[in-house]
């Protein structure tokens, strides 16, 4: 398989065989089990101790005829604390349980079930990382991850730069990306927007969209917010296909031959 090596201005300088794993199948669902197993969540719960940080013990006696006993009594069982006694009589108020008040939550949310046991094979895992690489050069799913890339043509996949990239600024980055990109430029920019509807009220107030991924050597740096940017040694299958295989990904020529020693890839 070939590719055309772009320049910042988006024109061809030649044209270099890539690594098999650009032509691979597409496993989409062994993509989706790798971005199972990674998943996370912030674990939340409230304090295994909240609602018993009081004095007293908060058990009573249900006996017959005897010292702290609430038989005979009228009273319900619910656990009470004692706020001060008179001899034998007690002032007794509700503890503990969830119906009294600042009692612990009946059912709340449990750490243990927010925490991600899944594993998986490493043979899978190199699978799931070719098949997204292989994913980024094939023009029918990149075009079909994209709602405003539906009805647009997208050839020269996979895209690759010379490593002059890394050292633009980000003005003039905008601008190479804009010409290497053409037509896509609108969807490789990451946007931000205020969510329409009620999600708003829930913890979820903005969008944003993942926008366009360049992946550069290990000896190759660029500082930006515009653009993912990752290193093709620490580069995995969840910066390549979250949300589904296809995305935007731009590689330099540096990131390309460090990928053949990667995933030991023999001409």
């Amino acid at each position: 398989m070939k590719a055309n090596i772009l320049d910042i201005n988006g024109k061809k300088t030649k044209e270099i065989t890539v690594p098999s794993f650009f032509s691979e199948t597409v496993r989409n669902d062994i993509i989706a089990k790798v971005l199972e197993t990674k998943k996370t969540k912030q674990p939340y719960s409230p304090s295994p101790v909240g609602g018993k940080q009081h004095s007293a013990s908060g058990k009573l006696k249900h006996l017959r005829h005897v010292w702290k006993s609430s038989y005979g009594r009228g009273m319900s069982r619910t656990p009470r604390k004692i706020m001060s006694r008179r001899g034998s009589q007690f002032n007794w108020v509700g503890a503990e349980v969830p119906n009294t008040v600042g009692g612990r939550r009946a059912h709340p949310p449990k750490i243990m079930s927010m925490i991600n046991t899944k594993r998986i094979n490493k043979k899978e895992m190199a699978l799931a990382l070719r098949s997204a690489l292989s994913a980024t050069a094939n023009e029918k799913i990149v075009s079909g991850k994209y709602d405003t890339l539906k009805y647009k043509k997208i050839s020269g996949l996979p895209l690759i730069v010379e490593s002059k990239i890394v050292s633009l600024k980000t003005k003039e980055l905008l601008s190479s990306l804009r010409k290497i990109l053409g037509d896509f430029f609108s969807v490789a920019i990451k946007k931000k927007k205020i969510r329409s509807g009620i999600g708003k009220l829930r913890g979820r107030k903005y969008k944003k969209n993942a926008g366009l991924l360049l992946v550069i050597g290990d000896k190759e740096k660029l500082k930006t917010n515009v653009i993912d940017v990752r290193n093709s040694k620490e580069l995995n299958v969840t910066d390549l296909a979250n949300g589904g295989a296809g995305r935007l990904t731009i590689y330099t020529e540096e990131a390309i031959n460090e990928l053949k020693e990667r995933l030991k890839w023999n001409q």
